[in-house]
C-alpha cells in the first residue's frame, strides 16, 4: 500500500471506530495526504524509507512540530518549535504523523480516564478502560487507525495499555531513546515507548529511535546483551504473587508458561517480593517529588483550574510530592538500592522475568468509584522496572472472557533484543484473512473483525477462479466459491488478525460460511471466507458485478 493509500485508509478507519476521545489533535487529511505523496515520490525515486506506507500517532506529551503539546491539560499547552527526536527519527524513516493522542494528564495514571479531554474507552469493550497513561495511542493502534504509536512509560504507561488492548508495547531500556521534547513525569526514569500490532514493526521503530541526541543528558549508547543460550532460563513469580488477578488470568498465564517451556525454555519460580516492595516506592515514597519538580509549579499556580483543566486526582498526586524532604529521598534511595540488590539477585541466571502485564481490566464505572485504588492495582508488575533500570516488553497472549490477556517480559538493561526473541515464542504470528462481503469496511459485520483485534491491510482482488453469489441471509451476505472454469476476479479486502483473535473469530462463524485458502490476483494465498456449495441453491449469481459493494450499489 502506498503512503497516500494508507493515509486515506487511516482517516476512513478513524471515522468508523467512534473513539473521538482518543485524539487531542488530528491533522487535516489534506495536509497529511500531501506529506504522504512526498513519501511516495521519494520511494519511487529510489530512496530507502523503511517505514514508508505507515502512519503514526503520538502521545500528546511528546512534541510534534505544528501541533500544540498539552500533556493532557489545555491550559498547559505550548507550541513546540521542532519534533522530539523520537518523532523526527521515525518521520525520517518514512512514516507520517496523523495526530496527537489523549493521555492520563501529565502521564500520571495507568487507567486512561484522568483527562479533561475525556476518558478513553477500551478498544475491545467501550465499557472498560483503555489503560494509561498512553491511552489514546494504544486504542488507535489496536483499532487499526495507525500502524505505530508513541507513548511514554514511567510506571507502566507503555505496557498496561498494550495488554488491555491486545497489542505490543515496547518499553526500551531507560535512556536508549532520548526524551528530549517530552514533558517529564519523572525525568530520570521516563521512557519513550512504541505500540504496534506486530512485534517486528514495534521493534523496528524502537531501533530507529535509539541513540543519543547530544541534548538529553540521560541518553545512553546501546550495549546489546549477548544472544540467547540454547536453553535460556526464564523466571516466573511464585503463586502468592499471582493472587487477586482477574478471573481466568492465572490459568491463561500458566498456559503461556507452558508454551514457553515447550519451546525450550527452562522455567524457575522466584519469590519477587523485594521487586514488588521496590515498586511501591514509586508513588508511596519520596520519588513522587520528581513529578512535583516536573509540573508542580504549573499546578500550584493554577489551582483554580483543578476540577476543570486540571484533573483532581493528578493534582493530588503531583502536589503531594512537595512534602517530601531531601532526607526522605535519600532514605528511599537506599531502600530501593537494597531491595533491588535482593530482588535482582533472586533472578540471577534468568534472562527475563515473565509476569502478567497487569492484574485486571476494570470498567470505567469501577475506576470512577475508586480512582486511586483501581489505578494502584494496575501497576503491580510494572512499577519497579524503570526504578531498577530494567528493559521490558508487553505482548498479547490470548483472550480471556472475550477480552485481551497480555504478558510481560522484564530483563536487564540493554536486553531489549533478547526480550523480543523470547516474545516470539510467546505470541503466535498474525493471520491474514480475505473478506468479500458483510465484513468489509462499512458493512454490518465489520465490527466482528475489529473486536477480534483485526486491522485493515489492503484492498485486493482474487484470482479469476471464483464466482460470487447473494445468499438469503440476515444480514445479507455473499458466498464466494472457487470454480474450475468460468470464474472472475472478485474485489475484497485483506484483514490481519492476531492468532488468538483469528481462532475466536473462526469458531463463531455460522454455517454455511467457513475459512479456506483463497488465491489473490498477484498469485499469493491467504485465509479467506468460502461458502459451502449446499448453500448456493436458489442463490443469485452476482459474479458479473465484480464484488459485493458494486452489487449493493446496483440495488439502490
Amino acid at each position: 500500500m502506498s503512503a497516500v493509500e494508507r493515509v486515506a485508509a487511516a482517516y476512513l478507519r478513524n471515522a468508523e471506530i467512534d473513539r473521538p476521545e482518543a485524539w487531542i489533535a488530528l491533522r487535516p487529511e489534506t495536509e497529511v495526504r500531501a506529506e504522504a505523496a512526498e513519501i511516495d515520490r521519494r520511494v519511487a525515486a529510489g530512496e530507502r524509507l523503511p517505514l514508508a506506507g505507515t502512519v503514526l500517532a503520538v502521545k500528546d506529551n511528546i512534541d510534534v512540530a505544528g501541533l500544540p503539546t498539552t500533556a493532557g491539560s489545555p491550559a498547559y499547552a505550548y507550541a513546540p518549535e521542532a519534533d522530539a527526536p523520537a518523532v523526527a527519527r521515525l518521520r525520517a524513516a518514512g512514516t507520517v504523523v496523523l495526530g496527537k493522542t489523549n493521555l492520563d494528564q501529565f502521564a500520571t495514571g495507568l487507567v486512561g480516564t484522568r483527562s479533561p479531554y475525556g476518558a478513553v474507552r477500551g478498544a475491545w469493550d467501550p465499557a472498560r478502560i483503555s489503560g494509561g497513561s498512553s491511552s489514546g495511542s494504544a486504542v488507535v493502534t489496536a483499532l487499526g487507525v495507525v500502524d505505530l504509536a508513541l507513548g511514554t512509560d514511567t510506571a507502566g504507561s507503555g505496557r498496561v495499555p498494550a495488554a488491555l488492548n491486545g497489542i505490543v508495547g515496547v518499553k526500551p531500556t531507560v535512556g536508549l531513546v532520548p526524551t528530549t521534547g517530552v514533558v517529564p513525569a519523572c525525568r530520570s526514569i521516563d521512557c519513550v515507548t512504541v505500540f504496534a500490532r506486530e512485534l517486528s514493526l514495534a521493534r523496528q521503530a524502537a531501533e530507529l529511535m535509539a541513540g543519543p541526541d547530544g541534548i538529553d543528558p540521560l541518553a545512553r549508547i546501546d550495549v546489546p546483551a549477548p544472544p540467547l543460550d540454547a536453553r535460556p532460563v526464564v523466571a516466573i513469580p511464585t503463586p502468592e504473587h499471582l493472587e487477586g488477578l482477574a478471573e481466568g488470568w492465572v490459568e491463561a498465564f500458566r498456559g503461556v508458561v507452558g508454551r514457553l517451556a515447550a519451546s525450550g525454555v527452562d522455567i524457575v519460580e522466584v519469590d519477587i517480593a523485594p521487586l514488588l516492595d521496590a515498586a511501591s516506592l514509586l508513588y508511596g515514597g519520596a520519588f513522587v517529588a520528581e513529578r512535583t519538580a516536573a509540573v508542580g509549579a504549573f499546578i500550584e499556580a493554577n489551582r483554580e483550574l483543578i476540577g476543570t483543566d486540571i484533573d483532581p486526582t493528578v493534582a493530588g498526586i503531583v502536589l503531594a510530592g512537595a512534602d517530601a524532604r531531601a532526607a526522605d529521598y535519600f532514605r528511599d534511595r537506599e531502600r530501593l538500592d537494597r531491595l533491588g540488590l535482593e530482588g535482582l539477585g533472586r533472578l540471577a541466571g534468568a534472562v527475563a522475568l515473565l509476569t502478567p502485564t497487569t492484574t485486571w481490566h476494570p470498567t470505567l464505572d469501577e475506576v470512577a468509584a475508586d480512582p486511586v485504588g483501581a489505578n494502584s492495582r494496575m501497576g503491580r508488575f510494572t512499577n519497579f522496572a524503570n526504578l531498577l533500570d530494567r528493559s521490558a516488553l508487553a505482548v498479547p497472549a490470548g483472550v480471556v472472557g472475550g477480552k485481551p490477556f497480555g504478558v510481560m517480559l522484564t530483563g536487564a538493561p540493554f536486553a531489549d533484543r533478547t526480550l523480543a526473541q523470547l516474545a516470539e515464542r510467546v505470541s503466535a504470528p498474525p493471520v491474514d484473512v480475505l473478506v468479500v462481503g458483510a465484513h468489509l469496511r462499512g458493512q454490518p459485520l465489520n465490527h466482528q473483525l475489529v473486536a477480534a483485534g483485526g486491522s485493515f491491510v489492503a484492498s485486493v482482488s482474487t484470482a479469476p477462479d471464483y464466482r460470487l453469489f447473494a445468499l438469503a441471509t440476515t444480514p445479507a451476505k455473499p458466498g464466494l466459491v472457487r470454480v474450475a472454469d468460468g470464474g472472475a476476479p472478485i474485489e475484497g479486502e485483506v484483514w490481519r488478525l492476531p492468532a488468538a483473535g483469528f481462532g475466536r473469530f473462526v469458531a463463531a462463524l455460522p454455517e454455511p460460511m467457513g475459512i479456506g485458502t483463497a488465491r489473490l490476483a498477484d498469485g499469493s494465498t491467504v485465509s479467506g471466507f468460502l461458502c459451502e456449495t449446499v448453500a448456493l441453491e436458489g442463490a443469485a449469481d452476482i459474479t458479473g458485478f465484480g464484488g459485493w459493494r458494486a452489487y449493493l450499489a446496483s440495488a439502490v
